[in-house]
């Protein structure tokens, strides 16, 4: 079986121009508002996330909270990038979850959390 490649869902506090930089490089990502989930709560994000076999790319920390509290209560998530919102640039941000779609499998990421 070959490996899965990292699918990258970025929640509706992220900069859409980040899934548009990840999907000229080759890079599986959409937004909230392309699947239509503006709106929702965080765990529906982290839900949405889950079901698609993405990791969630978000600038809010309490997806952080969430996804450790579904690892402690036996659920399953593809894992989690998060950055705070001012730290990186839209470029970085895009050059940084390349390297990792680059070198890490989607199970390499599952019930993880990643700071870029």
């Amino acid at each position: 079986m070959s490996a899965l490649a990292i699918k990258i869902y970025t929640d509706e506090n992220v900069n859409p121009a980040i899934a548009e930089g990840l999907q000229k490089r080759g890079v599986k990502a959409w937004t909230a508002a392309d699947a239509s989930n503006l709106g929702l709560t965080d765990e529906e994000q982290l839900e949405y996330a889950a079901r698609e076999h993405a990791v969630l790319f978000t600038h809010d920390s309490g997806l952080i909270s969430i996804a450790r509290k579904w690892v402690q209560l036996g659920k399953e998530h593809w894992g989690v990038f998060y950055v705070y919102q001012d730290d990186l640039s839209i470029g970085e941000c895009i050059r940084r979850l390349k390297h990792y779609a680059n070198i890490l499998e989607a199970e390499n990421m599952k019930n993880g959390v990643e700071f870029l």
